[in-house]
């Protein structure tokens, strides 16, 4: 028994939700099983899309100094709804 489920990585996100808008797009499902999979494929885009945001924080906060790359943490519970994001002080 594992003690916390893991997080699928963003390509096997992307890979369920493409394998989603396949059966939707065959247009052979029953309402009440489209209806299921559109919903799952909304939270799957945006679960992408948090992923894909986090990732293009994590490049930003890549800084050169003296020559070298220096990967600084990025804590995205830190930022505030009244914040900008992206835009520095």
């Amino acid at each position: 028994m594992t003690a916390k489920k893991q997080n699928p990585s963003f390509e096997q996100t992307l890979e369920e939700l493409e394998q989603l808008v396949e059966h939707l797009e065959a247009g052979d499902l029953p309402l009440e099983k489209a209806l299921a999979d559109f919903e799952r494929g909304i939270k799957l885009t945006r679960e992408c899309q948090q992923k894909l945001a986090s990732a293009e924080q994590k490049v930003k906060l890549l800084i050169e100094e003296s020559g070298t790359l220096e990967e600084r943490s990025f804590d995205t519970d830190a930022l505030s709804d009244d914040e900008p994001s992206g835009e520095q002080p």
